[in-house]
């Protein structure tokens, strides 16, 4: 496997942004020209219509697994750009976070470690296309969490890896893997979506406990200043964790409100004198601007090691008329699984 690195600049910032090439590629290969339109929000009814039937009765058939070449480090968020070509964003941890020992400090409960973010693109056979490392030796927001595109860019979050902590919203090229800062956030952020129609956005914070909004028409802090979201929601569900969520449009089923599709776990029981620790995951359509769940699904399927398929990265796409959920949930070396209903 021969392989190139190249540095280029990162917009908005004097860092670096190192990319390297893999299997004979270049720049002019990473992402299809013209880009695609959206897997999530240009199926807008057709996926609400399909979803709003599932039960936790549904049966699900295997349509394809793809083993992705290389390590993943550990996977947070995945969009499909067409039938060749995965993006999947990482973070590669050189020295994970410890639990400070005696509770927590200055509002969070461990120290940052260190790392890097990754964003790495395959293509529909699983061969590793290019690795773009967003972050430069010694940052402190290495975490790449869950990620949206939204038909020019894909949008991210680069955090801190601990609670209450800090986060960079950044827009991506797919055609360069270049990102551009828009603006910081005073709590660690673990995924992003964009609603193109409106201009809003949507940030998570760790465990999806809340939601931050947004908007690109009003002018954000000037970096490396913080801004404040235009407001703050809870999160009223407590049924999984958000781990990574598509802008799913305005539907007419749901009075044209903006919609997310969310995939995600949550672990219950474990602690002292309860059962032993159960993990569930599922899928649910979210109402961007309030975070009410408006329908969900638990999703039984796990890895041949027991591994949770909602464990972390997730996209939907409809093909040929059905549609389809993409998991990647294994780290280190992942396997991409296919799904549709029976």
């Amino acid at each position: 496997m021969k392989a190139a690195t190249v540095a280029s600049a990162l917009l908005a910032s004097a860092t670096a942004v190192n990319i390297t090439y893999s299997n004979g590629h270049d720049v002019n290969s990473i992402a299809p020209q013209p880009l695609p339109p959206p897997g999530a929000s240009s199926e807008t009814e057709l996926i609400i219509e399909i979803f709003s039937a599932l039960t936790r009765s549904t049966k699900w058939k295997t349509v394809e697994e793809i083993e992705f070449e290389g390590s993943t480090f550990e996977p947070e968020g995945i969009v499909r750009l067409g039938p060749d070509r995965y993006v999947v964003s990482a973070g590669e941890y050189t020295m994970r976070p410890d639990k400070y020992p005696f509770g927590p400090i200055n509002g969070t409960d461990r120290t940052t470690g260190e790392g890097f973010a990754h964003l790495i693109v395959f293509d529909g056979q699983g061969r590793r296309v290019a690795d773009a490392t967003l972050t430069p030796p010694g940052e402190t927001e290495y975490h790449n969490g869950g990620i949206d595109y939204d038909g020019m860019y894909i949008w991210a979050t680069l955090s801190e890896y601990r609670p209450n902590s800090t986060a960079t919203l950044v827009r991506i090229d797919p055609s360069t893997l270049e990102p551009e800062k828009i603006l910081r956030i005073r709590d660690h952020q673990g995924g992003v979506v964009h609603d193109l129609t409106t201009g809003h956005l949507a940030t998570l914070n760790w465990g999806s406990r809340a939601a931050s909004l947004w908007h690109l028409g009003y002018k954000a802090a000037a970096l490396p200043g913080f801004t404040s979201p235009r407001a703050r929601v809870v999160n009223p569900s407590h049924w999984i964790d958000y781990q990574d969520c598509k802008y799913l449009g305005h539907s007419k089923t749901y009075d044209f409100r903006a919609l997310m599709i969310c995939s995600g776990i949550a672990d219950i029981g474990g602690e002292e004198g309860q059962q032993e620790k159960v993990r569930v995951g599922g899928v649910a359509i979210v109402d961007v601007l309030s975070m009410i769940p408006l329908v969900q699904v638990p999703i039984p399927m796990v890895t041949r090691d027991g591994t949770a398929m909602t464990k972390n990265p997730f996209d939907v796409a409809v093909v040929d008329g059905r549609m389809r959920f993409y998991f990647l949930p294994e780290e280190e070396h992942s396997t991409l699984y296919v799904f549709e209903v029976e």
